[in-house]
């Protein structure tokens, strides 16, 4: 027999459909506008495309160099993300692990590190960069993401990395594997859900990053997704529906990187709050 509902559960679905229409009108509008021509958005700005065309998104991507910045970008990514995953994984399982002196001191001075803003490291970094000609270097830029997002990708680990059973590594170590071969073996299978919900969000911080962008790839051929969108937004300013067809375009990637690891992301997310 279903369960009726009750007052105080309808009152949080109620919430909760609320709290999702709002997150969701931005979107909705965005895209609604990028299907309009311009004498249509001129017209009704706010209701839905009554012909709906493509012509924008044939405009941003054949007429701007959109594709360039999007390359640009996902250099950065997949560089970033993949040196901080490394690095993070293998602090992360030493610090979960292993009994060695200042252990925990070093955890804390590492998750503390989150809370420092990057504006506070523009000047110094920029002055290294500019002394070491790193600026407008993809190596430069892949460096500084990776030291912005390896904080937070080593506490995330080192949280997960202790809900594996003890048992385990003792099995494991018992039938002579090593701590490398332990970590590749054992753990990490393990770890998918955390893994993916690391490389998710850590993605989604360095493609939509602006500041680092702007300062320290100054170069028009090395520009980023994020710093070519705030030139194309203010030479664009009066094509409204084309500017949205921009941004629908610069949302895709991240969306569909979402949507494929959707179930993955929210196991890694629960995986600290469920043991």
């Amino acid at each position: 027999m279903r369960t009726p509902l009750q007052p105080s559960n309808v009152a949080k679905q109620l919430v909760l459909l609320f709290a999702a229409f709002l997150a969701l009108v931005p979107t909705i509008y965005m895209v609604i506008t990028a299907l309009k021509s311009d004498e249509e958005y001129a017209i009704d700005k706010l209701g839905f495309p009554h012909s709906p065309v493509l012509e924008n998104f044939r405009s941003v991507l054949v007429d701007s160099p959109f594709l360039y910045w999007m390359l640009n970008s996902g250099i950065l990514v997949a560089g970033a993300v993949m040196l901080s995953t490394a690095i993070s994984v293998l602090g992360a399982y030493a610090i979960a692990t292993m009994q060695f002196r200042g252990r925990d001191t070093l955890l804390a001075v590492s998750t503390s590190l989150m809370a420092v803003p990057p504006v506070v490291m523009i000047v110094p970094l920029f002055v290294l960069y500019t002394r070491l000609n790193m600026v407008s270097t993809y190596s430069g830029a892949i460096l500084i993401y990776a030291g912005l997002i390896t904080p937070f990708s080593v506490y995330l680990l080192v949280t997960f990395f202790r809900t594996v059973p003890r048992e385990l590594y003792e099995a494991a170590h018992i039938d002579g594997a090593g701590q490398f071969t332990i970590l590749m073996k054992v753990v990490l299978p393990l770890s998918l859900p955390a893994l993916v919900t690391l490389i998710v969000v850590n993605s989604l911080y360095v493609w939509n990053d602006l500041l680092i962008a702007i300062i320290f790839m100054q170069d028009d051929a090395k520009r980023t997704l994020m710093a070519g969108i705030s030139v194309f937004s203010g030479r664009y300013n009066n094509q409204v529906p084309l500017t949205m067809a921009g941004m629908v375009i610069a949302s895709a990637p991240m969306f569909i990187l979402y949507v494929l690891f959707q179930k993955q992301f929210i196991r890694g997310l629960m995986s600290g709050a469920i043991k």
